[in-house]
């Protein structure tokens, strides 16, 4: 699933090729044939996001997209291929298309639906509005682990499975342990260092979690980007320990026995 830094580039690239044009809409596949038909013609005014949520505004009506675990967004200029397989929108504008596919979710909303989900949602770090100590207020009260609690929405939005392993090896959190046991001088170290790495993670459409010291050679090559995530068997960068993993909410947990203690 694409993690927030993904987010806000799309958000990014659709501001500088559709807003403030005029822009035709269409659903090649037919199930948002309503929903475009609604948007077709009227003006991209900006775009938003907000964790793993994006939003395009057109006048009194909202375009909310959540991508998933298979949505994609795929953009070129014109003229547009010819529309193949499940489409399920396109928007074409001041000489650019931009089509979606497989979204979890892709449907128009009303400013008080927009406002109720950005309300249900946890701090954003890669939004100047962000208030880190609506995160920490959850975490310092809940029994749950950590490693669950970086991955919930409502807690912080926009983290996915590889920013949570790796900010979490970053600052030795042994993701089993409950969050209330967390010192509040370490979430204050973790928000900015999210804050930070996500920041990159929009400049270069990667995740690069590692410093230039723990890579070997020093080089910044794929298998070099991150700590611990998909490393599971191999040693730790730091300490040689075998990286552990297991599944915690549903995804693979990665981690460092001996240096996550």
């Amino acid at each position: 699933m694409p993690e927030g830094h993904t987010i806000h580039r799309l958000a990014r690239e659709h501001n500088r090729l559709l807003a403030g044009h005029r822009v035709a809409a269409s659903s090649p596949q037919g199930r948002f044939a309503d929903g475009a038909a609604r948007i077709d013609g009227r003006v991209l005014e900006r775009t938003d996001a907000y964790g793993k949520h994006l939003f395009h505004r057109y006048g009194d009506v909202w375009l909310h997209v959540h991508l998933g675990l298979y949505g994609r967004f795929t953009t070129g200029a014109l003229p547009a291929p010819e529309p193949r397989g499940a489409l399920r929108l396109r928007l074409l504008a001041d000489g650019h298309w931009v089509d979606l596919r497989g979204p979890a979710s892709c449907e128009l909303m009303l400013p008080p639906e927009v406002a109720a989900v950005r309300a249900r949602l946890g701090p954003d770090p890669l939004r100047r509005d962000a208030d880190p100590e609506r995160a920490w207020a959850k975490l310092c009260r809940s029994r749950m682990a950590v490693g669950a609690l970086m991955m919930d929405q409502t807690v912080v939005a926009g983290i996915g499975n590889v920013y949570r392993a790796e900010v979490l090896y970053r600052h030795r959190l042994e993701p089993h342990r409950p969050g209330r046991s967390i010192p509040r001088e370490t979430w204050d170290a973790v928000w900015p260092d999210l804050v930070a790495l996500m920041r990159a993670g929009v400049r270069s459409g990667r995740i690069v979690t590692t410093l230039p010291q723990d890579r070997p050679g020093g080089r910044l090559a794929l298998d070099r980007a991150h700590y611990v995530y998909r490393r599971a068997g191999l040693p730790c960068r730091v300490c040689g320990t075998e990286v552990r993993t297991e599944v915690m909410v549903g995804r693979k947990l990665y981690w460092c026995p001996t240096c996550q203690r």
